[in-house]
């Protein structure tokens, strides 16, 4: 650990934060005032003299990025205070359009910026307050009705392609976002049906054994009381255990048809997943802490399905030939962790495997990590809390 640097005082976060907003802030409001100076003292804004104003745009970009509308007004401001001006400081030049050009660019890759990451309501005022500054500002750099109207038009046409890009940006966001929280959502369905069906497996396992022990003491109690005594103490110990199971995961759950007829897996059927792994080409090494002992079957289950979704992801994503699964047998708890040392996964990016794994544990009210490593690699762990009666 020592070569993890100490965590940074949460006081200082803040406090540099508003240092990068408050020079974000001043950047922008000197973005108008240098470029009225800019175009103040240039007589002819053309050609490579144009290089000066352009290369001012760059004070406004931390702003957009931050808060597109306010920017989206300084860049108007100094727009039309550039291209007002220019041509009245200097007349003769009558080169004000090439300027008031520029600046209508700048202003239309505002809008759109605006429309794409905003609301369509904020990207429509961008747009409107856009394209009345721009209209207000031709009379002053063009003259005569057929070149006033061609320039506006121009200029129209202009700011409603940038705004229909940007909010067409914006729709495709949006849909996709909404496709990835229904997605998310069917596979929280999914996977709360599959354990659906897994419950009503155990439960009718052990309706079975207990309807089978009921009838062996029924014929036996006249005649062999010490075996309908064993039967009945293994009715007591099925209908526990599975009662125990019910308490915690049935009211979370719903109903399925079609459930498979195996019984539920547990840990003792983790070699069965590491056979396959390894006929996948990744080998994986278990390790096995604290003192192992029967646990509820709903927590051996899902220990079974965090490493089985874990040992998947890494067979088919993380591009290494070995990992490591540990399972601890805690006094409280049961923890699994699946490691490796591949490529990981971008934070945030989280796949319906996990989802599916988040949902499982948090029905047994469990905690679960997921992500990449800090010396490299992806990790998944979950810690399962052992019932009071269990422990």
């Amino acid at each position: 650990m020592s070569g993890v640097p100490p965590p940074r005082p949460a006081a200082v976060r803040p406090r540099r934060a508003a240092v990068v907003e408050a020079a974000v802030w001043c950047a922008g409001l000197a973005y108008p005032v240098l470029l009225a100076v800019a175009a103040l003292h240039e007589p002819e804004p053309t050609g490579a003299r144009l290089i000066p104003s352009a290369l001012l745009g760059v004070l406004l970009v931390p702003l957009l990025l931050r808060r597109p509308l306010p920017a989206l007004v300084l860049l108007v401001a100094g727009s039309f205070a550039a291209t007002v001006l220019a041509p009245e400081r200097y007349p003769q030049a009558a080169q004000g359009w090439q300027i008031a050009y520029l600046q209508a660019l700048f202003t239309d890759v505002a809008v759109g910026f605006t429309a794409a990451t905003r609301a369509r309501r904020t990207g429509l005022a961008a747009a409107a307050l856009a394209g009345v500054t721009q209209v207000a500002a031709v009379p002053y750099y063009r003259s005569g009705a057929d070149v006033t109207v061609t320039t506006v038009l121009t200029l129209l046409l202009a700011l409603a392609t940038a705004w229909l890009v940007g909010n067409s940006v914006a729709e495709r966001s949006r849909y996709a976002r909404t496709l990835r929280d229904q997605a998310a959502a069917q596979a929280v369905t999914a996977e709360r049906l599959r354990i659906a069906r897994e419950l009503h497996d155990m439960v009718a396992h052990s309706i079975g054994i207990i309807a089978i022990q009921a009838g062996m003491g029924r014929r036996v109690i006249g005649t062999q009381p010490q075996e309908a005594g064993n039967a009945l103490a293994a009715i007591e110990s099925t209908s526990r255990e599975t009662l125990s199971g019910l308490r915690r995961m049935l009211g979370a759950l719903r109903q399925s048809e079609g459930a498979p007829l195996d019984p539920a897996p547990g840990l003792a059927d983790l070699d069965r997943l590491v056979t396959a792994a390894g006929d996948a080409g990744v080998r994986v090494k278990l390790r096995t802490t604290g003192r192992p002992r029967p646990l509820p079957p709903d927590l051996e289950l899902a220990a079974y399905r965090v490493v089985q979704e874990a040992l998947t992801n890494v067979v088919r994503h993380a591009g290494v030939p070995d990992c490591e699964v540990t399972v601890g047998h805690g006094e409280a708890e049961l923890s699994v962790e699946v490691t490796d040392g591949g490529r990981g996964a971008a934070v945030g990016a989280e796949g319906y495997g996990i989802v599916g794994m988040r949902e499982r544990v948090a029905l047994l009210h469990g905690v679960f990590e997921a992500g990449p490593r800090p010396e490299g690699g992806f990790r998944v762990a979950a810690r399962l809390p052992v019932p009071e009666e269990e422990r």
